[in-house]
């Protein structure tokens, strides 16, 4: 049986801004749908000294209040990450327990965090779909749409849906 994920990017406090404040109800509303098996979120932990803070001089998901799910998460699995990438060794342990085939992808942000986690499942060759409608950037609609086409270039385009 091919048992799915729907796998939320880092849909926190600290990247609802005026872009992206459509999307955690849009989110809710998908998995209030029941269309996947499982639901898992990812969260990002930033930390003074990193390379985030250091070179990109950004500090966000640094509060505890910055790095809050913006939605329930119903008791679903949420993986911390400090990276771009939600493809860590706590993620793959649970696709192979769980079972999981495939992984939808949606969150924020597209170019960045879903585009990153994308390529590394891709090449790890997980079966991996990304759910354009339901991943969106903090810099809009441009820069959402570019990392679409980068994703259907690289990963294939009928993994972009």
């Amino acid at each position: 049986m091919n048992k799915t994920l729907l796998l939320v990017i880092d849909l926190q406090k600290s990247f609802i801004n005026e872009n992206t404040e459509f999307l955690p109800q849009k989110i809710e509303s998908l998995i209030s749908e029941n269309k996947f098996d499982s639901v898992a979120f990812t969260r990002f932990i930033n930390n003074v000294g990193s390379v985030y803070t250091t070179k990109l001089n950004w500090f966000g998901c640094i509060d505890e209040s910055d790095r809050a799910i913006v939605i329930d998460t119903n008791d679903n699995e949420v993986f911390d990450k400090t990276v771009y990438t939600a493809l860590n060794s706590k993620l793959k342990d649970y696709l192979i327990k769980e079972n999981i085939e495939k992984v939808y992808l949606c969150g924020i942000d597209s170019e960045c965090c879903v585009l990153k986690t994308a390529f590394d499942m891709f090449e790890a060759g997980i079966e991996v779909y990304i759910l354009s409608e339901y991943c969106y950037s903090t810099l809009g609609e441009e820069r959402h749409l570019q990392a679409m086409e980068i994703l259907k270039r690289n990963i294939g385009k009928d993994s972009v849906i």
